[in-house]
């Protein structure tokens, strides 16, 4: 059976991992007839948001303990993902992949990233096994496949921009589709960066996920 880590960025789409995105990526993990392990950093978040008002607060939270809210409780930290024992690497979207595994939110192209998850995609980058970005996840991938990786980031312009600022190819997207760069064996998809509801969002993730675990089998 494929058996597939997810790094998970905390738990809401303001502050942490995209929630929607992250369980259709499970779900269709599942659907796939593959396996799952979630993953989070055991770090703070940049920050906390209360996302009914959608401003900031003065909480603090760890990015490990908010995901396993999403997770049902079956997290483990960043640093316990040993490559050899996985097939294929997924990462959702949400603020949190921009602002906890990076700081994209603030920097934009001039964005530093997190080592251990930096670290994390390259091992699975040089063992030759696929992985999916999704929604501004793939703001990561220049930083793990290096120049001239192709991704997505949906269709805006000043986040093409960025994207090949840092040294990638971007290629536009609309939300229920994929894109695949056989070189890096790495499929990305816009979700929630052009989704306007769970069934678009849906369309994305879906391809993406089959097709990583296809590949990965």
């Amino acid at each position: 059976m494929t058996n597939v880590a997810v790094l998970l960025s905390g738990s809401g789409f303001m502050d942490g991992a995209e929630i929607n995105e992250a369980v259709l990526t499970l779900l269709h993990v599942t659907k796939q007839g593959a396996s799952y392990q979630c993953f989070a950093p055991d770090i703070a978040q940049m920050h906390v948001v209360d996302h009914a008002s959608g401003e900031a607060t003065e909480e603090s939270r760890n990015v490990l303990t908010e995901s396993a809210r999403i997770a049902r409780g079956e997290v483990q930290p960043l640093s316990a993902l040993n490559v050899d024992d996985f097939d294929a690497l997924l990462l959702p979207g949400g603020f949190g992949v921009a602002k906890n595994f990076c700081d994209f939110a603030v920097k934009g192209a001039d964005m530093t990233a997190n080592a251990d998850v930096v670290a994390i995609g390259k091992a699975f980058a040089a063992a030759g096994k696929p992985a999916g970005y999704i929604c501004i996840a793939p703001v990561l991938t220049p930083h793990v496949y290096g120049a001239g990786v192709h991704g997505t980031l949906g269709t805006d312009a000043d986040m093409a921009q960025a994207f090949e600022a840092m040294g990638g190819t971007h290629v536009n997207c609309n939300v229920d589709d994929i894109v695949v760069d056989e070189a890096h064996r790495l499929v990305t998809t816009p979700a929630y960066m052009l989704a306007e509801n769970l069934v678009q969002a849906e369309q994305g993730i879906s391809k993406l996920v089959e097709k990583v675990v296809n590949w990965s089998a």
